[in-house]
């Protein structure tokens, strides 16, 4: 018998060698080479001669492009505007979708709720749910659904991994959505390697794809992720799928947020934002409002900032503590926020205003666990740090919209009046934007006072006011 032999497999294209590189010789990523288990050559050879390819071979025709008729994709409501907004208005039949995120964030928690509201009957018929479950048993799920108060007459449960069991399934019950959870727990039984590898996360996913594209099944497949963040398997699955939606949020706060990836039916710049309770996830259709809650008045550090997230404004806190340094180099920490981005603020500040933020440590966090990655953000993020290092307090009633530019000019930004209107609606009442966003188009509020910035060398009134 001869000695087995260790595989290593690359985690972003799949190719597989018989030695470690820390390069790939195949994509040439770096440090993506995972071993598996150990084989021996003639169980290879084998188990490539028993190869059996789940996904079914369809023979297509060519078409002339004028010939082409356009599909009418309809959508499916899912019982969650905030997920349909993600979705870009609704599940899409015959789309796969695959949904990542952190140990215990909740996806197997929404993809429960959302069960019902999928197998509720429509004009065309009742419609069928079947919920494959790798990693829970039918007790556990029963509980959770009780939990959870979960309920359907069409909804199917089928707990098992072996994906050679569970087409059969999918072609006895013609069920109109698959929910996956997970498909690093789905292996087939062909393929001589452990489920969750390269190998079998690209095959078993390949098999419930060509369903859904052969046969008009939606699927929604969960996905976990690995260390660094990412989402774990091979870097082509990404591509395979036609949406990406990320779980973000932390597990010691109640705020979760839906975040489009990639998305071939509708825009990657839309959120949507839930509530854990104990009752599940709870949609949050004003974000602004739950992310201003708790805000502290009469504090210094403190500023609000309007970003859009897709077509929605959003409105969040950005809060400065700048404190005198012990160490040889200041610290410099940023959450929420780009650390990059932080350094250059703090940078055109230091060199164009004069303040001294070389000898102080200065941390900058955003509240809720939002991430703010536009430009527009610039000015709230200067505002607080430069009332952390005065210790003077910026006015409740006060918000900051604008980007800053290595010279200290405050350029303008997109979507401005939907900005306005929304600081408007939640009570601020000196709103401070780029004079250049006026100059366009000025605008009036009634009970709102705008006040335009050139740059940060203006000098704005940021007290309150009795």
């Amino acid at each position: 018998m001869k000695t087995p032999k260790s595989v290593f497999t690359c985690s972003e294209c799949g190719h597989t060698t018989s030695k470690w590189y820390g390069k790939c010789p195949s994509c040439g990523a770096w440090n993506t080479m995972e071993e598996g288990e150990p084989i021996v050559e003639t169980q290879v050879s084998a188990a490539a001669r028993s190869i059996k390819r789940l996904a079914p071979e369809y023979e297509s025709e060519v078409v002339r492009f004028d010939e082409l008729e356009l599909p009418d994709f309809i959508r499916s409501t899912t019982g969650m505007g905030e997920l349909d907004r993600v979705l870009g208005g609704g599940l899409v039949h015959g789309s796969v979708v695959l949904l990542a995120g952190e140990p215990g964030i909740g996806k197997s928690t929404l993809l429960l709720q959302i069960s019902s509201s999928l197998c509720e009957p429509t004009g065309s018929g009742e419609r069928k749910v079947l919920y494959v479950s790798g990693e829970e048993s039918q007790g556990q799920l029963k509980l959770r659904a009780k939990r959870l108060g979960v309920t359907g007459k069409s909804l199917y449960v089928l707990t098992e991994s072996n994906v050679s069991r569970i087409i059969p399934q999918i072609d006895k019950l013609h069920p109109d959505v698959v929910i996956v959870d997970s498909i690093q727990t789905m292996f087939d039984e062909h393929i001589a390697s452990a489920p969750g590898s390269v190998t079998q996360v690209r095959e078993t996913a390949l098999a419930f794809i060509s369903k859904a594209k052969n046969e008009g099944v939606s699927v929604i497949m969960v996905g976990h992720v690995n260390k660094e963040g990412g989402i774990a398997g091979p870097k082509v699955l990404e591509h395979m799928v036609d949406a990406v939606l990320y779980f973000e949020g932390e597990k010691l706060r109640s705020y979760r947020i839906i975040r489009a990836i990639k998305n071939r039916f509708g825009s990657t710049n839309e959120i949507g934002m839930f509530e854990m309770s104990d009752c599940g996830l709870e949609e949050v259709t004003n974000p602004s409002e739950a992310l201003l809650e708790g805000r502290p008045k009469g504090v210094s550090g403190n500023c609000a900032v309007c970003v859009m997230e897709g077509t929605r404004p959003i409105i969040a806190e950005v809060q400065a503590l700048v404190a005198q340094t012990s160490y040889p180099s200041p610290r410099r920490t940023s959450n929420g926020i780009d650390y990059n981005r932080m350094c250059l603020i703090l940078a055109v500040l230091e060199k164009r205003l004069g303040y001294r933020f070389s000898v102080n440590d200065a941390y900058l966090n955003v509240i809720g666990g939002l991430h703010i990655d536009e430009p527009a953000a610039d000015l709230a993020v200067a505002m607080s740090l430069i009332s952390s290092i005065r210790d003077e307090p910026v006015a409740d009633d006060l918000i900051a919209i604008g980007e800053i530019g290595l010279a200290g000019e405050c350029r303008a930004v997109q979507n401005f009046e939907q900005r306005v209107s929304e600081a408007v609606r939640l009570g601020f009442r000196r709103i401070i934007v780029p004079a250049r966003n006026l100059n366009r188009r000025p605008l009036s509020f009634d009970g709102a006072e705008l006040i335009p910035v050139k740059s940060i060398f203006d000098k704005i009134d940021v007290s309150p006011k009795d």
